[in-house]
């Protein structure tokens, strides 16, 4: 594959908020509340099919808005492909920027790179290195799969979304939902480092809202190669 990412003739590999407005169809019984239920059902039996498939894997999060040439991007890229030649396979959200630089990441280190994205009226908004993918027309059904079999978790810089998923994920852990000793690594100091010292500051210290343990639940690092040393300990998920 040439080195350079293959645009998106559609345009849809852009922000959220850019994303074109979809025109609500006339409503018939497949917009009743029976009908949705099946086809969420349908999504979540499809969805954990796929994802079982794959074994020690990692998943990434981070921002759909940052461009080839930023730091975090390169970092996520060589951090893909760090682990793919360590026999990791890559899992992202299947879009452009941090998800596109872990997929080719992936592509580069031979390894698994999976995409779980979502469903456009006319097409997917799906980047050019993804190898496996599978689609999903809700973003709660994508999201638990994103969550669901990952034996680490890597949050780069990243907007409401990462944020999302991050507090969700530290939220399972903290509550033994999932397996406590699953690594959640932050990369980048400059990013994460001032949420850091906010919750030791404020949930911590002044309101007492978490306990100070639970600031052990992720790790906070500056370079791919610090975020491997720490994912390359992990263990198979046995809870499945």
């Amino acid at each position: 594959m040439a080195d350079k990412i293959q645009k998106n003739p559609s345009g849809l590999n852009v922000p959220a908020k850019e994303l074109p407005k979809i025109e609500k169809p006339r409503k018939d019984w497949r917009n009743s509340f029976h009908w949705r239920v099946f086809r969420i059902m349908a999504e979540f039996v499809d969805g954990f099919q796929f994802v079982t498939d794959f074994k020690k894997t990692v998943t990434f999060f981070g921002s759909a808005r940052l461009p080839q040439d930023d730091h975090w991007y390169r970092e996520a890229q060589k951090l893909g492909r760090i682990l793919a030649r360590a026999g990791f396979g890559i899992i992202t959200g299947g879009g452009p920027g941090i998800m596109e630089a872990a997929n080719r990441g992936a592509v580069e280190g031979k390894g698994d790179s999976v995409g779980l994205n979502i469903q456009l009226p006319f097409e997917q908004r799906i980047n050019p290195f993804v190898r496996k993918a599978i689609g999903f027309h809700y973003f709660f059904t994508r999201k638990v799969m994103l969550s669901y079999s990952a034996q680490a978790y890597v949050f780069f810089p990243g907007g409401y979304g990462t944020l999302d998923e991050a507090f969700e994920i530290l939220t399972l852990i903290q509550t033994k939902k999932i397996y406590e000793k699953i690594p959640v690594v932050l990369v980048g100091k400059d990013f994460w480092g001032t949420l850091d010292r906010w919750m030791k500051e404020k949930l911590v210290k002044d309101y007492q809202t978490i306990d100070a343990e639970d600031l052990k639940l992720y790790y906070l690092v500056d370079t791919a190669e610090e975020a491997f040393e720490i994912i390359k300990k992990s263990k198979p998920r046995e809870e499945f």
